[in-house]
């Protein structure tokens, strides 16, 4: 049975609404939020555009994202595959969501707001690492910002390292792009020479 309306769907979830659900919600960045802000190294950032949805990694140090004012939150854009497909998104479709991991930590952080894309020299400038700023960066206005419970973070055991995959049992990336391109891009080549490459173009 397939669920088509909201009357329905709503019946099946028909438990009401704790009080932590609801007053958890805030329209900025609250002194606590802004420490969640600052222990997480990676954060999920979603867009939505003409071609569909895109959800990004992006990670960098702890608290990378900088918090310029309650309402508004900065990204450096680091280097990346270059496909900029989260950005081109933003261009034309403002609205974001993020969600916050913290190593170590079940509680998330999510922020759903409106982004556009800064190429502003001094403010790139200030997030520079080693020299290299980033190309832009993306600021976003906060618009609802909320902690998520640990549920899936206990369900799934993320952070248990005795439930941790071994890579070798992984497909790596040169196996993938060799399988795609029917082994004219990828295969052990690609993956012997990738750490050096990414090292040398991390920021």
């Amino acid at each position: 049975m397939l669920i088509t309306d909201t009357a329905r769907l709503e019946a099946i979830y028909d438990t009401p609404l704790a009080p932590a659900s609801v007053v958890k919600e805030a329209d900025h960045i609250t002194e606590p939020y802004a420490r969640l802000i600052a222990a997480s190294p990676f954060v999920a950032l979603a867009t939505s555009g003409p071609e569909g949805l895109d959800c990004s990694p992006r990670g960098d140090g702890a608290g990378f994202v900088r918090i310029a004012d309650p309402k508004t939150l900065i990204l450096p854009d680091r280097r990346g595959n270059n496909r900029i497909d989260s950005l081109r998104n933003i261009v034309r479709d403002p609205r974001v969501a993020l969600l916050f991991l913290i190593p170590g930590s079940g509680t998330t952080f999510r922020v759903n707001g409106r982004a556009v894309i800064s190429a502003e020299p001094a403010l790139l400038e200030s997030f520079a690492v080693g020299g290299q700023p980033p190309r832009t960066a993306i600021v976003v206005t906060v618009e609802r910002a909320y902690f998520q419970c640990a549920r899936a973070i206990v369900r799934s055991e993320l952070w248990n390292p005795d439930r941790h995959v071994d890579p070798a049992t992984l497909p790596t990336p040169g196996e993938i792009l060799a399988v795609m391109t029917n082994g004219e891009v990828g295969g052990k080549p690609y993956d012997e020479a990738w750490p050096a490459r990414a090292a040398a173009s991390l920021w």
